[in-house]
This record gives C-alpha cells, sequence and structure tokens, in this order.
C-alpha cells in the first residue's frame, strides 16, 4: 500500500515561486500515475497536474498550464509541483493523490491514496 505526505507549503507574495514535494512509501509507488489537486475555502476540489507512472507524459488544468510543473523521482519515491507566477487565486490546500483507477488522470474518482495536503497562501 502506497502513503503520501506533501510538504513545501507557505505564504509568498504573487509572482513568487515555490515548489511542493510529495514523498510516498511503498514499493508500488512507480504502477502509480500520480496528481496534484487543491483546494480552496468554500470550493470544491480542482484538478491542478498529474503525471503518468514513467514520468513521460503530463496534465495539467487550465489555469495552472504554463505557470506549474509536475515531474516525478521514481528513484526517491518523490513527486513535485514547481509553482512559478503564483497568484492570489492559486490560494488553496494543495494534495497530492495516487491515480489508482483506470479512467482520466483530471478526475479525483480515480485517485484513492491521498495526502493529507499542504496550504498555500498568496497574497497580492
Amino acid at each position: 500500500q502506497v502513503h503520501v505526505v506533501e510538504s513545501g507549503g507557505g505564504s509568498v507574495q504573487a509572482g513568487a515561486s515555490m515548489r511542493l514535494s510529495c514523498v510516498a512509501s511503498g514499493n508500488s509507488f512507480s504502477s502509480f500515475g500520480m496528481g496534484w489537486f487543491r483546494q480552496a475555502p468554500g470550493k470544491e476540489r480542482e484538478f491542478v497536474a498529474a503525471i503518468n507512472p514513467t514520468g513521460n507524459t503530463f496534465y495539467y488544468a487550465t489555469p495552472v498550464k504554463g505557470r506549474f510543473t509536475i515531474s516525478r523521482d521514481n528513484a526517491k519515491y518523490m513527486v513535485y509541483l514547481q509553482m512559478n507566477n503564483l497568484k492570489p487565486e492559486d490560494t488553496a490546500v494543495y494534495s497530492c493523490a495516487a491515480h489508482t483507477g483506470s479512467e482520466s488522470y483530471t478526475s479525483a474518482g480515480e485517485y484513492s491514496i491521498w495526502g493529507p495536503g499542504t496550504q498555500v497562501t498568496v497574497s497580492s
């Protein structure tokens, strides 16, 4: 069984960069696609980015395309989310998740292993 924990959140000014990390435990990590989702106060959880098991296919939500980059290091059991040019609307709790389903990488229902989340706050 895979477990995941996020780190790297914090408070920054608009325009700044931040990198989130997600460490996984469990020998099957490299067989799962991985995704990042976020949830802002009063809003539903939304897809941010995802990466396939081998790290050569990427998926991004439109609001973050061109600003965020997802990557993974299977040897280190790590997934990263590099966030550049952050905006106040990026403020949310960001969660890392393992894609255990067989369908869309953008659907939260296809992920069954979730981390507790890390808060990202961007001020204007």
